[in-house]
């Protein structure tokens, strides 16, 4: 059975920012705090934006606010860190994303924020904590791409990663192993190449 195609919906020279903006909502995110900075001077940013860039050298990138002070602080200290939250950890990501009305350093306040090579704070229960040198920042628009060279990696639990789609966080749920072994089967049945 074939699907029809309709018809494409006529096109807008220059999308509005809200209807970019809702399409972007669409695209479901791991969600990670981005930290820099030490002591008092410490930053950190909730972020969806979060993307591997290399694996020779094994480098990431992040995109941030051009007027955030988490910004600042990796451009001041040349050093970030991207810490991968669990399902969880929300409360952290609702922190960091300012939606508690904590700021600066006292976001940190009751975790455990170690360091490793570069000496930017990490979160000790993360999935996965990563600490990057800052390799180059990219100026654009309203916003900065932020590419970071992985120094160190901390792994954590094994727990199910904090999600973000259409305004919303949630968290993604596995079955168990003879689920996915079944499920793969599945699928393997219904490859037209094994016909």
């Amino acid at each position: 059975m074939r699907a029809e195609l309709k018809a494409a919906p006529a096109l807008l020279d220059e999308p509005h920012a809200d209807v970019f903006k809702s399409a972007m909502r669409n695209l479901a995110g791991g969600v990670s705090i981005i930290s820099a900075g030490r002591g008092d001077a410490r930053s950190g940013l909730t972020a969806t934006s979060v993307t591997s860039l290399s694996l020779e050298p094994p480098s990431l990138l992040v995109c941030i606010r051009r007027a955030s002070p988490t910004l600042a602080a990796i451009a001041a200290h040349r050093a970030f860190g991207v810490n991968v939250l669990s399902a969880d950890q929300r409360h952290l990501a609702e922190r960091f994303a300012g939606q508690t009305g904590i700021s600066g350093a006292a976001r940190f306040g009751d975790a455990d924020w170690p360091a490793l090579a570069t000496g930017v704070p990490l979160l000790a229960n993360a999935l996965a904590a990563v600490d990057c040198s800052l390799e180059r920042l990219v100026e654009w628009s309203s916003h900065a791409i932020v590419i970071g060279r992985v120094r160190a990696i901390q792994m954590g639990s094994s727990t199910g990663p904090l999600v973000y789609w259409r305004g919303h966080y949630g968290e993604i749920t596995l079955a168990s192993d003879d689920e996915l072994v079944a499920d793969l089967r599945y699928l393997e049945l219904c490859d037209p190449d094994n016909y």
